[in-house]
């Protein structure tokens, strides 16, 4: 395959960031609709009210309906709780990009680029805890093309990151991502970053056990 490079984002560049952070985000639905599916809570849920079906209307099919369009309708909710991210995240930091990632201080995105066609993405920011800044970069929207994968893009971007915040004076850097982005997660751990912590963003995904994972990177020499 053709070689590939990494560069700063360009505002040529917009469209291609936006598409590729859509896509990267939406494939995760699937996955998303199977660790709910595998859960014991749903599988009690779907249980449950099959049998209170089959109790109400005596009926094998009715009950078997019933359950189908349930499952239909929760592949719909996992699939909307996805795009609505994506909605809210291109009308929030993926707007205005250059605004967002290269005029303010420490931050900065990057794309990966084979034969003049954006393949790849990553950005650092300041984080969201306030406990963190001053002391860690934040990495963020990390994608890879599916048909550009297995070519050490991912890795290439992650350590972009990471020497960015280096030669600032950072001595770390801070990333979250949730369950079910198994590639993301051993990637990270790749690298060499560490897992620090895990919540839960609602009742919703508490109840799901759809977690959250932070993870830090102590960058090695700094203070």
């Amino acid at each position: 395959m053709a070689p590939y490079r990494i560069r700063q984002y360009e505002d040529g560049d917009y469209e291609a960031v936006r598409t590729m952070f859509s896509h990267g985000i939406r494939e995760h639905a699937p996955a998303g609709y199977i660790h709910m599916m595998k859960h014991p809570q749903t599988q009690l849920l779907f249980l449950g009210l099959f049998l209170a079906v089959l109790a109400g209307s005596g009926s094998l099919l009715v009950s078997l309906l019933a359950l189908l369009l349930t499952l239909i309708g929760g592949w719909f909710c996992i699939w909307s709780l996805w795009t609505d991210y994506v909605q809210q995240s291109l009308r929030n930091d993926l707007l205005d990009i250059r605004r967002t990632y290269l005029e303010a201080a420490d931050t900065c995105l990057w794309v990966a680029e084979a034969e003049g066609v954006v393949v790849g993405m990553v950005a650092a920011v300041l984080p969201e805890d306030p406990s963190e800044r001053g002391r860690a970069l934040e990495l963020k929207r990390i994608s890879v093309g599916r048909e550009h994968r297995g070519r050490g893009i991912g890795r290439a971007l992650g350590r972009t990151v990471i020497r960015f915040a280096q030669e600032r004076g950072y001595s770390a850097v801070v990333l979250s991502t949730s369950i079910v982005q198994y590639s993301a997660l051993q990637l990270y751990e790749s690298l060499g970053f560490q897992r620090v912590s895990e919540s839960f963003p609602s009742r919703l995904a508490s109840f799901l056990q759809f977690s959250v994972f932070c993870y830090r990177y102590e960058i090695p020499g700094s203070r």
